[in-house]
Parts: structure tokens; C-alpha cells; sequence
């Protein structure tokens, strides 16, 4: 008998093997190794510990200083979640904690979800991201007919249109209604043709919306279910002001005064332009976003899909001020619905978000597959430092794990 279990145990190898390769429902390479880290219960997180514990302990000192009301973190690493920490209540003075489904705002974190589908529909051929969008919108008329005529889809995603920043962001936040300020965009001033500078823009941004609408003939929520929430597993994910009031499990805004922060009402500011800023989603739907997007292979969101949004379109030169918290950045471009940014010799993806009371963040390697993401409903700028300490600590470990790798591979390769 004992024979016979050293052969099954030499055979094993070979049937996971068989199975992997030629077995008919693994799709691909990727579900395959789902199966294979199914199989043997490989936990990802151990091979990172030393940084989450490093970084758990960061980030509770943070909390405790920042006298944050509430929020979440979620880390991902090689297509697993690594860790998730929520903290404090949705509203100050009840008796009600957050949890990982509880739904915050995300702002202008939106623009990476927005980005990700412009990036699967165009690695699919449904739409051309070098479409002029007067083909799809014959009334949209800008400043100057050069513009007008040569506006692409991508430069509404890499805020490249060439008006001058924040066209008419007074408008949104005065809640008028996306049609109504379309109208009105031949009265912003030009500071250059399309594709040759960045200027962030939200109402520009949000043209996807009605661009995608006409050519696919669905509206732009209804695909963002289809192709990003549902597939992504995203289940407390929505658009809109209505969606995020009418959900029992929502995180209330706060605002900080001189005695602490205090609740504030809810406000539908920004969801007028949902591409770019009307996203709801929780840390839950977080963990998963991020793993279908920072590297792997994925039947959700292919190699051309990730180049399509990875790739970076245009210099973005924000002033020091906008990434203050990070160590000397080598780049800032823009690339579609993300900022790309080139930190310790590695690009890292990355999107801040702000709407009053709420304040979110995310950022991927991809190539070390690594992510994260942090969301709250009472502003610090300890969240914002957050982002790159976790970085830093990934990158210090890594650098010295991959020292003491080669210097191993050397010794071993010296013995006779």
C-alpha cells in the first residue's frame, strides 16, 4: 500500500499538469492558475506580511491622530485580496460602523472605472478612440472650428481638448444638467488644439457619456453594469445621486471645523458629469476592481485592453504640491481615466478623488500585480499620505528581497 501512495504522490504533478493544460473549462492561462492557487491555498499576503504589518501599523497611527470618522483600506496583491481594514461609523455620534459594503462616493476615482471600459470596448473594436466626437454629436460645437473638428475620444479621457482647465466646473457644481452645459462649451476660451497640452476637465471627460451612448445605443450606466460592475463582481457598485441615497448601508459626509469633524447633508454635486465623477462603490467592490485591472491574465480586462489604458498619452505637469507626499517622481503623464506616474523606476497608476464630505484614492503596479485603495467620509490628508507610504514599504521590501535573491543565486551558483 505504501508503494502505491509514492506513486500516486509522484503521479500528482502530471494529472495537475494535464488538467491544467487540456482540461475544457479552464478558458485560459489565468483560470488556470486560479485553480492551481485554489488547489494548494496559496495565500499571496504571507509573501508581503512584513509590509502590511508595517504598513497596518501606519495606518492606524493615522487614523488615531487624523481624528477620522470613518473609512476603509484595501490592499490586493497577485490577483487576491491581501488585506482590508474598515474603521469607525457612517455618521458621527451613532452607533453604526462601517463595514466592507458600506458605499462611499468616489469622485473623480470614477475616471479609472470610465477609463477601464473605454479600455475594453475599444481592445474589442466597438468603439475607435480616435472617433472625432462631432461624428457622434453633430450639434457639439467648440470656440474654434479646429477644435470642434479635431477633438478625438481620446482626448476627452487624457483631458487633452484644449480648453483651458475646469471648463465650466462652476456649472457642475451648480448641478446643471450635462445637455444644458454641452451647449454653452463654444464659450470656453482655447489655449491650444487638441492632443498637444493637459488641462484636467470634468465636463469634458463626462462627454464620453453621450459620445458611447450614441454609438453603442445603450446609456452609459447601463454598460458600466454590464462591462464593469457586474463582471467585476462589483455588487454594491452604482451611478448616481438616487442609487447612493435610496442604499441603507451608505458612509454620511463630514467636514472638519475647528472642534472636529461634523456631519454634513448628502449632496448630488458632481453626478451630473458620471463619467467622470459619479461612481458609488464600496471597499469591497474596490478590492475586486483592483484586482481584475493591476496585472495578471484576466478574461475581464485583456493585454490589449490593459495597454489601451495604461499607456501614457500626454505629460501632465502638475505642480510639486499635487504629489507632495511622494518621494521624487521621475514622470506624470496621463493616460486614459488614470494618472501615470514613473516612482522608484516602476510606473504606478494612480487617481485621487474629492467631493465634499468624501475623499478616495487608488493606485496599482502592475507589474508587481500589487494595489491599493482607501476611501473615507471625513477628508485628512493622512489618507493621501497613506497611498505612497504603502508604496515605499513595498518597494524597500522588494528591493532588498531581490538582493538577498541574487546574492543567493551567486552563492549557490559558486559551489562546486
Amino acid at each position: 500500500m505504501k508503494k502505491y501512495k509514492y506513486l500516486i504522490l509522484l503521479a500528482f504533478p502530471l494529472i495537475v499538469f494535464i488538467a491544467f493544460k487540456y482540461c475544457p473549462f479552464i478558458g485560459n492561462a489565468g483560470a488556470g492558475k486560479e485553480m492551481i492557487d485554489d488547489l494548494f491555498s496559496i495565500d499571496h499576503s504571507r509573501e508581503i506580511e512584513e509590509v502590511l504589518t508595517k504598513f497596518d501599523s501606519i495606518y492606524n497611527s493615522g487614523i488615531e491622530q487624523s481624528g477620522a470618522i470613518g473609512g476603509a483600506v484595501v490592499i490586493t496583491y497577485k490577483g487576491q485580496i491581501a488585506k482590508t481594514r474598515c474603521f469607525g461609523v457612517k455618521k458621527q455620534g451613532e452607533n453604526n460602523a462601517i463595514d466592507e459594503n458600506t458605499v462611499f462616493r468616489l469622485a473623480s476615482v470614477s475616471k479609472t472605472m470610465t477609463g477601464v471600459l473605454a479600455g475594453i470596448l475599444a481592445s474589442e473594436e466597438k468603439i475607435n478612440l480616435d472617433d472625432k466626437v462631432v461624428e457622434y454629436l453633430p450639434g457639439f460645437r467648440l470656440k474654434t472650428s479646429e477644435n470642434t473638428n479635431g477633438l478625438t475620444i481620446r482626448n476627452l479621457l487624457n483631458h487633452s481638448s484644449g480648453l483651458v482647465p475646469h471648463a465650466f466646473d462652476i456649472m457642475v457644481e451648480d448641478r446643471v444638467p450635462l445637455e444644458q452645459i454641452m451647449q454653452r462649451l463654444d464659450e470656453v476660451e482655447i489655449v491650444a488644439p487638441p492632443g498637444q497640452i493637459y488641462a484636467y476637465q470634468n465636463v469634458m471627460f463626462s462627454l464620453f457619456g453621450p459620445v458611447i451612448e450614441t454609438k453603442t445605443k445603450k446609456s452609459f450606466e447601463t454598460l458600466m453594469n454590464e462591462r464593469i460592475f457586474l463582471p467585476f463582481g462589483m455588487e454594491n457598485a452604482s451611478l448616481g445621486f438616487e442609487s447612493f441615497r435610496n442604499n441603507d448601508n451608505i458612509a454620511f459626509p463630514h467636514q472638519k471645523t475647528a472642534n472636529g469633524y461634523t456631519a454634513i447633508s448628502l449632496n448630488n454635486r458632481y453626478y451630473n458629469t458620471g463619467p467622470a465623477a459619479g461612481v458609488n462603490a464600496s471597499i469591497s467592490d474596490l478590492g475586486k476592481f483592483l484586482i481584475a485591472v493591476s496585472g495578471g491574465e484576466s478574461n475581464l480586462f485583456s493585454k490589449k485592453a490593459r495597454e489601451i489604458v495604461y499607456t501614457p498619452q500626454i505629460e501632465s505637469p502638475l505642480n510639486r504640491g499635487y504629489y507632495r507626499n511622494w518621494d521624487k517622481i521621475q514622470s506624470k503623464q496621463y493616460a486614459t481615466g488614470w494618472r501615470i506616474i514613473n516612482y522608484k523606476n516602476y510606473p504606478i497608476a494612480h487617481h485621487g478623488g474629492y467631493v465634499a464630505g468624501y475623499q478616495s484614492e487608488i493606485a496599482l503596479c502592475e507589474a508587481g500585480e500589487i494595489g491599493i485603495a482607501v476611501i473615507t467620509n471625513s477628508p485628512n490628508p493622512f489618507f493621501s499620505e497613506s497611498v505612497p507610504a504603502f508604496f515605499n514599504l513595498y518597494f524597500d521590501f522588494k528591493k532588498r528581497m531581490d538582493h538577498d535573491s541574487e546574492i543567493s543565486e551567486k552563492s549557490t551558483l559558486g559551489k562546486p
